[in-house]
């Protein structure tokens, strides 16, 4: 036997199934690619094990003078079978299951958009359930393909050759860290924008950085609101105060009405004292009633001031929705208080009517008319 045919038998001995080897393409058909490792024949890579995902065509994915690595599966005198995916499986695998223990978020881009989720190329194939892509619902994943994710290892199966991934949940762990960052910086009479994400009977939640801060019912607006659906809307961007921060609990209060304009500001250039102005009763207490004057403004009536005779409580003559007539005796910005009266504008109403009245009656009997002057004239000249 010749010293070549010793050194062919020794390098075909050194081959053995499982062994991971390197090697370039030197032809590439539709089915199959062969690739040269250093062995007496080039080695045979079927295109079944290419890769864990559908392959049309050889071609597509490898070339001629391409570098792979690939792993032994059968190999005799004449014939050597390899395979790349088995290998990128083998490592794969123990990739994975690191990223799983570990927690760590992996990056791999959609291959495929199937029916129920995303399949994606890990090594093995992957896939993304639809309801753990996003944190909200996708009708369409079209767009998709060919989109990197960033994923988390949610469960897997070797035996199975089962990869469960979700980008959903690399989401919310940012979303848990990025709240606890809000929390520690956020203070208590910082202005920030919003954005409305639920409507409740009692109040708006709305995201601020990622965080969810209660506006509770009093809190949106100055006038009266029966349901925050009234006045707000999902989606909606807006400016809110930070009214308190319980980190312990992680809640944020916050404000709309109070980065708007209020009825009292400048209230005393719109209510004036002495002034007379229609207001309507709110409110009946032992000691009075509250009359609005303009929307969330209310003025106390003492029970003093309603009426020009004695009276044992407001509800002797007045009711809750009626509209009055109130003088304004008093009003302070500072301490937002108003103090009304309806006896002195009723009053003020009469003296006005009065004084009206007998000036009219005054121009009726001091009037006449030039048939009346003429007629004067006539009897003197006649008498």
């Amino acid at each position: 036997m010749s010293d070549q045919m010793n050194e062919e038998l020794n390098e075909m001995k050194s081959f053995s199934v499982g062994d991971k080897v390197s090697g370039k393409v030197t032809k590439v058909e539709d089915n199959q690619a062969f690739v040269d490792v250093g062995y007496k024949v080039d080695g045979i890579l079927p295109i079944s094990e290419l890769s864990n995902l559908y392959v049309e065509k050889v071609s597509d994915v490898l070339s001629v003078d391409d570098q792979v690595e690939v792993q032994i599966t059968k190999a005799t005198d004449e014939e050597l079978l390899l395979s790349k995916k088995t290998l990128q499986a083998e490592e794969a695998w123990a990739s994975l299951q690191q990223a799983f223990e570990e927690n760590e978020t992996i990056e791999a881009t959609v291959s495929e958009v199937v029916k129920g989720g995303l399949v994606v190329d890990v090594g093995v194939r992957g896939f993304i359930p639809a309801s753990l892509v996003e944190r909200f619902f996708v009708e369409d994943f079209t767009d998709y393909k060919g989109k990197a994710l960033r994923l988390k290892v949610i469960e897997l199966d070797r035996s199975k050759n089962k990869l469960i991934l979700s980008q959903r949940a690399v989401q919310e762990q940012e979303l848990v860290e990025k709240k606890k960052d809000i929390i520690a910086t956020i203070q208590a009479g910082d202005t920030v924008s919003g954005m409305v994400q639920r409507l409740t009977n009692f109040g708006a939640f709305v995201d601020v950085g990622g965080v969810d801060g209660l506006v509770h019912i009093s809190q949106i607006s100055h006038e009266h609101v029966e349901h925050p659906e009234k006045v707000l809307s999902k989606g909606q961007t807006v400016q809110v105060k930070v009214l308190s921060v319980d980190r312990d609990s992680e809640r944020i209060s916050l404000s709309i009405k109070e980065t708007l304009s209020g009825p009292w500001d400048q209230i005393q250039d719109s209510v004036a004292v002495g002034a007379i102005i229609e207001g309507t009763v709110k409110r009946l207490v032992s000691f009075g009633a509250f009359v609005e004057v303009l929307p969330g403004v209310e003025g106390l009536v003492h029970i003093s001031q309603i009426s020009d005779r004695h009276i044992g409580t407001p509800q002797e003559v007045l009711t809750v929705g009626e509209t009055v007539k109130v003088k304004v005796l008093d009003v302070s910005e500072a301490e937002r208080r108003v103090s009304l009266s309806i006896r002195e504008a009723n009053e003020d109403i009469e003296r006005k009517e009065t004084r009206s009245y007998e000036k009219s009656a005054n121009d009726e009997s001091s009037g006449f008319s030039l048939g009346d002057m003429i007629g004067d004239q006539l009897k003197k000249y006649r008498g």
